[in-house]
């Protein structure tokens, strides 16, 4: 993979995040050329200029202290160790790859002030897959990541900890093991890797993936609720949805659609309507199917721009200060992703209401219990899971309070009005983690409940699509007859979802290896 100025795009990034990607190198030529002409010319402004923010200043309310020139060195290092106060969880290994790929994609628009040097040492990073541990906690999303993302810059430096070959070690210790000699970061260079939005960008990413493949399996589990209530397939028919032309919301439909044969009940008047869960599902889908068009364009506009300060015009040799760092865009990406994917949720909840309880599920049994005869009456089905795919939907929709709308002013009022990008870009993590429980929770289910229909009719129509999801998930989640724990098989079932392991519709984006 060529580094150059080229645009990188989600799935670059997701390349990089799940360690599939080739190589990274970068290009020669007039790209970096151009990169050096920008350090060497913010090198020389510092040393016949006055003040230049980050570089012959201290730092944010500090900006006006002036540091003198035997300092500058010492500056960059002190920046990267008065931030390492990140707490919380630390970001899983995929999530800092992702940090490294989105930092290295905004300094490479040779707008930053570093040298060629550093992106390569970052390259060489990622290449090695030393990937510097980062916690999750600590931004306010400006300026930019500057906790989280000093520690990219102190790992440069040969501090704080790393993941690699397979478990988390001091940085120092790996350095010396491979022989590499910590990068040494020139005035302002530091800054430029600080100050910046890549942690949310990165998690934005990620999120995003997961989305697009839960759009597409709500799709296949709603297909599967619809078989197993003997639901009305033309509630999908394509010429009802070319009268709302909502792209995203005709795509659901259409894969559901595409999902089910016309069969016999199409036109009965028991199902004349199916309940909302059913009938209005592409409506619930494809708000976040169109949602996600705006949202990849908006986080890959974010990957691809200069995002710290100051800011080099290289042609007309400035250095311009600015906010770029404000992470507003990808807050608002975060924010409104989480509402439309825990709206899901709450939909595909509702769908195994329907299945469970003997009042609406057409006939199938209390819970969806698979237990027969004298059994049936000690036996509970899935009464419990349904309770869990509950808490799991009460807790997604109890995250969805927009976090950009909670700026703090903080850094004695310099950083007044924040964008809370970062904390936003893991409340969708978390809202997405939860909702693929409430999937895995639903798929289980819906097959279970196909699999009892089948049983009372003696075989259903299955389209090819669903009998094959069918039989995969029931490879991996025997016919619960009898009261079992089923932990062990939803975690199976996570597994396969995180992974993406279900290939569920031919118009699906590509997706990174994985």
């Amino acid at each position: 993979m060529r580094i150059s100025d080229a645009k990188w795009t989600v799935e670059d990034v997701l390349r990089v995040a799940h360690n599939a990607a080739t190589p990274l190198a970068l290009e020669g030529g007039a790209w970096r050329a151009r990169i050096e002409a920008g350090a060497a010319f913010l090198q020389r402004e510092r040393e016949t200029k006055g003040a230049i923010y980050g570089v012959t200043t201290g730092f944010g309310d500090s900006c006006e202290v002036t540091v003198a020139p035997e300092q500058h060195g010492q500056l960059p290092i002190n920046l990267t160790r008065f931030h390492g106060c990140g707490l919380g969880r630390e970001l899983s290994v995929e999530a800092c790859r992702a940090v490294l790929a989105t930092r290295l994609a905004s300094l490479a628009r040779g707008c930053s002030g570093v040298r060629v040097s550093l992106l390569e040492f970052l390259a060489d990073l990622i290449n090695r897959d030393i990937i510097p541990v980062i916690p999750e906690e600590g931004s306010v999303g400006a300026s930019g990541d500057l906790t989280p993302l000093s520690y990219v810059a102190a790992v440069m430096l040969g501090e704080r900890r790393v993941y690699y070959d397979g478990g988390v070690h001091d940085t120092g210790d790996v350095f010396e093991r491979l022989g590499v000699e910590p990068y040494r970061l020139l005035p302002k260079e530091s800054l430029a890797i600080m100050n910046g939005t890549s942690v949310m960008t990165a998690l934005n990413c990620l999120a995003y993936d997961k989305a697009v493949y839960l759009q597409a399996l709500a799709c296949r589990i709603t297909a599967l609720a619809t078989e197993a209530l003997v639901g009305n397939r033309g509630h999908f028919d394509p010429v009802l949805f070319a009268m709302k032309p909502f792209p995203g919301q005709a795509a659901a439909a259409a894969r559901i659609y595409g999902d089910l044969y016309p069969v016999q009940h199409d036109d009965s008047r028991d199902h004349l309507q199916n309940r909302y869960s059913i009938r209005c599902a592409p409506h619930v889908i494809g708000v976040l199917s169109d949602a996600l068009v705006w949202m990849k364009e908006h986080i890959e506009i974010e990957l691809n721009s200069v995002n710290d300060n100051p800011v080099i015009d290289v042609d007309g040799e400035r250095i311009l200060h600015g906010g770029h760092f404000y992470g507003g865009h990808m807050a608002f990406v975060a924010d409104a992703l989480k509402v439309a994917v825990a709206n899901v949720a709450d939909l595909l909840d509702r769908q195994l209401a329907l299945l469970v309880d003997y009042r609406t599920s057409q006939g199938l049994p209390k819970c969806l219990s698979g237990a027969q005869d004298v059994d049936a009456s000690i036996n509970h089905g899935l009464k419990a899971l349904q309770i869990g795919v509950s808490a799991w939907t009460a807790e997604a929709l109890k995250g969805t309070m927009p976090a950009s709308v909670f700026s703090r002013s903080t850094e004695c009022h310099n950083q007044d009005k924040v964008s809370m990008g970062t904390i936003a870009a893991r409340d969708a993590l978390r809202v997405i983690e939860l909702t693929e429980q409430v999937a895995a929770g639903c798929l289980l289910s819906s097959v279970q409940a196909v699999r009892l229909r089948e049983r009372e009719s003696q075989g259903l129509t299955l389209t090819p699509a669903l009998r094959q999801m069918v039989e995969s998930v029931a490879e991996l989640v025997p016919l619960v007859e009898q009261d079992r724990a089923l932990e062990g098989e939803l975690r199976m079932l996570l597994s396969k979802i995180g992974s993406q392991h279900w290939k569920l519709y031919p118009s699906q984006d590509e997706e990174a290896p994985r």
